[in-house]
C-alpha cells in the first residue's frame, strides 16, 4: 500500500461496518478506520492523489462509509470515492462542536470524524448529481462576478464620494459620460485611479454578459427551468439559479426545509416561552419573528 502506515490492529472483516474518518490537506491525508465497536483498526498517512487514495480503499473489505470535512478539496475526494465505498458524508466543520474540543491534530481530527460518523452526529452537505455539475459551475462563476462587479462599482463611488464630488445614480458608470466625470478630479494620481478603476469595471461587465450567455444556454437543457419560469417574478436567470442551487427538491423530506433552505420560511426567535399565569404553567403568546 502507497503511504505511511502508522498503526495497523487487524484487517477488516467481510461484511462488517467500516467508518472512514479522513483529515484532508494539500500534500497529504490522514486516514483513520474504526470498526463498529469504536475501535481504531487502521491508522495511515497518505499522499493527496487519486491513485494513493483509492489504493488504500481498495485494500480494504466490508461495508465502508467515509467520511470528510467540506473545504477546497471535498468536491474532488467525493466524485472519487462514491463509486468505490457505500457513503460519503462530507461534513460541516462549522456544525460539528466536538471536533474543536480537546487535542488537535492530523490523527485525532482523523478519529473524530470516524467517531461522529459511527455515532450518526454528523451535519452533512449536499453535493450533488453529476447532471448539473455545468449548471452548477456556471451559476457559481455568475453569482461570484457579479459580486466583484458590484465591489468595483462601490469602489469607484467611494473614490469620487472622498474627494467630496456627489455621484448618485447610475450615470457615473456609463461610458459616454466618464469623461465629465473624470474631469471633476482635479488630482492626477487620483484621475489615473478612477482611469484604472473603469477599466477593471468594463472587463467584468463583458465577462459577466459572457458568462451570462453560457449560463441561459446550459439552462434550456433543462426541462425544470421552463417550468420555473411560469410562476410570476421567475425569470430566466432566476430559474436556472434555483435549478443549480436547489439541485433535487426531493432531497428534502417536508416543504418547509426546501423553504427554508430557499429563504422563504418564517423563522422564529424568542427566549421565556413559559410562564405561570394563576399557579400553571402555560406558553408565552409573544414572540418575536423575522422573515428570511
Amino acid at each position: 500500500m502507497v503511504g505511511l502506515s502508522l498503526r495497523e490492529k487487524g484487517a477488516s472483516a467481510h461484511g462488517k461496518y467500516e467508518y472512514i474518518g479522513m483529515d484532508v490537506h494539500k500534500d497529504t491525508v490522514s486516514v483513520a478506520v474504526m470498526n463498529a465497536a469504536g475501535k481504531v483498526v487502521m491508522e495511515s498517512i497518505l499522499e493527496t492523489k487519486a491513485a494513493t487514495l483509492l489504493q488504500f480503499i481498495r485494500g480494504l473489505r466490508g461495508t465502508l462509509l467515509v467520511t470528510l470535512e467540506e473545504g477546497t478539496w471535498a468536491a474532488w475526494l467525493y466524485e472519487l470515492l462514491k463509486p468505490h465505498v457505500t457513503q460519503v458524508t462530507v461534513c460541516n466543520p462549522r456544525k460539528n462542536a466536538l471536533l474543536r474540543w480537546g487535542n488537535k491534530g492530523d490523527r485525532i481530527d482523523a478519529q473524530k470524524l470516524a467517531e461522529l460518523l459511527r455515532q450518526g452526529s454528523l451535519s452533512s452537505v449536499y453535493h450533488g448529481e453529476k447532471g448539473l455539475r455545468t449548471l452548477r459551475e456556471l451559476s457559481r462563476s455568475y453569482l461570484t462576478i457579479t459580486k466583484d462587479l458590484t465591489r468595483v462599482m462601490n469602489r469607484l463611488k467611494a473614490l469620487y464620494q472622498s474627494w467630496g464630488i456627489g455621484c448618485s445614480g447610475t450615470q457615473v458608470y456609463a461610458p459616454r459620460h466618464r469623461a465629465e466625470w473624470l474631469s471633476r478630479i482635479k488630482e492626477a494620481g487620483v484621475r489615473s485611479r478612477a482611469e484604472f478603476t473603469y477599466h477593471q469595471l468594463d472587463g467584468l461587465q463583458a465577462l459577466r454578459q459572457a458568462v451570462r450567455r453560457e449560463l441561459l444556454a446550459e439552462s434550456r437543457k433543462h426541462r425544470a427551468t421552463k417550468l420555473l419560469r411560469q410562476i410570476p417574478g421567475i425569470g430566466p436567470i432566476r430559474a436556472a439559479l434555483v435549478v443549480a442551487l436547489l439541485q433535487t427538491p426531493d432531497r428534502f423530506r417536508t416543504r418547509r426545509q426546501l423553504w427554508a433552505y430557499s429563504g422563504l420560511a418564517i423563522e422564529t426567535h424568542g427566549s421565556g416561552e413559559y410562564c405561570y399565569v394563576e399557579g400553571q404553567l402555560r406558553r408565552s403568546q409573544k414572540r418575536w419573528r423575522c422573515v428570511v
